[in-house]
C-alpha cells in the first residue's frame, strides 16, 4: 500500500497510509490530512488513487503545491517524490511503482486536438478496417487449420492483446492511439479526465477528475472501473472514440 510520511524541518510527524480512493489535504478539519497552518488553503490538494497509482492535484490553493522543488497543478506521483506544502513535507512511498518497470508506464497522454496531427476520417477508418480484417483472417485460419480440418481454438491471453482507440469527432477525427502502456490518461485537466488501464485480463476505464463522468456506449459511468470490449464507444470531455483490439 502507498503511504505518505509527514515531516516539518526534518522532524517526522506521522505516517499516513493511502487507503482511500481520494485523500484530501488542507487546513480544515474535514480533510483526510489536516495541516493547521496559515500557509495552507482550506482545501489545498487531493491525492486520487487508481489501482497502484496515485495522482496529486492542487485544488487552486493560494500558495500552490510543489513536488521535488517544482510547482505542479496535477502530478503523477512516483516512489520517493516529496510534496512541499509551505514548511511541511509529504514524502510519497510506493514500492510497487518504484521498480524499474515504472519507466514503462505511460504517465499522461492528454488529448488536445490542436496538438494532434489531423488525419482524414476516411484514411483512419481504412487503416482500422485493414487491421481488423487481418485479425479476423488470422482468427479464421487458427480455427479451421491449414488443411481445412477443425483445429482447437487457441485464444491468446488478454495481457497479450493490444488495444487502441480511434478518435471519431473533432479536429483529430481518424487519429489512432495504441494503448500499449499499463496506464493511459485521457481528457482535459480541469474539465474531465479518465484513465484506461491495461490489466492481465483486459482493458478498463476509470473516472479520475471532473463533475461529469465518461460515457460508454451512450451510458454515463460511475466511479468504478469498467471493462472495455471490442468496438465500445467512449466519450471523454466531448471527444468520442472507439476502443478496439488490434492483436
Amino acid at each position: 500500500m502507498a503511504k505518505l510520511i509527514l515531516s516539518m524541518d526534518g522532524l517526522v510527524l506521522k505516517e499516513i497510509p493511502l487507503a482511500k480512493e481520494r485523500t484530501t489535504i488542507g487546513r480544515r478539519a474535514t480533510n483526510d490530512i489536516q495541516i493547521d497552518n496559515l500557509a495552507m488553503s482550506g482545501e489545498h490538494a487531493v491525492i486520487v488513487q487508481i489501482l497502484n497509482d496515485c495522482f496529486l492535484e492542487d485544488l487552486g490553493s493560494t500558495n500552490g503545491t510543489m513536488v521535488n522543488g517544482q510547482p505542479v497543478k496535477k502530478h503523477f506521483l512516483q516512489h520517493n517524490d516529496v510534496i512541499e506544502l509551505g514548511k511541511y513535507r509529504l514524502k510519497y512511498f510506493n514500492e510497487q511503482t518504484g521498480a524499474p518497470a515504472t519507466a514503462e508506464f505511460e504517465k499522461t497522454m492528454i488529448l488536445r486536438p490542436q496538438a494532434v496531427p489531423k488525419v482524414p476520417m476516411e484514411a483512419g477508418r481504412k487503416a482500422g478496417d485493414t487491421q481488423i480484417g487481418a485479425a479476423a483472417t488470422a482468427a479464421s485460419r487458427t480455427q479451421t487449420g491449414a488443411a481445412g480440418g477443425a483445429a482447437p481454438v487457441q485464444q491468446a491471453p488478454a495481457a497479450r492483446l493490444l488495444g487502441a482507440i480511434q478518435i471519431l469527432n473533432g479536429a483529430s477525427a481518424g487519429r489512432e492511439l495504441e494503448l500499449a502502456k499499463p496506464l493511459t490518461t485521457l481528457g482535459k485537466p480541469g474539465v474531465q479526465v479518465a484513465v484506461i488501464t491495461r490489466r492481465p485480463h483486459g482493458y478498463f476505464v476509470t473516472h479520475v477528475e471532473g463533475a461529469n463522468f465518461p460515457v460508454l456506449n451512450g451510458k454515463a459511468l460511475d466511479a468504478q472501473a469498467h471493462a472495455l470490449k471490442d468496438h465500445d464507444i467512449l466519450e471523454i470531455s466531448g471527444t468520442k472514440m472507439e476502443f478496439f483490439i488490434k492483436s
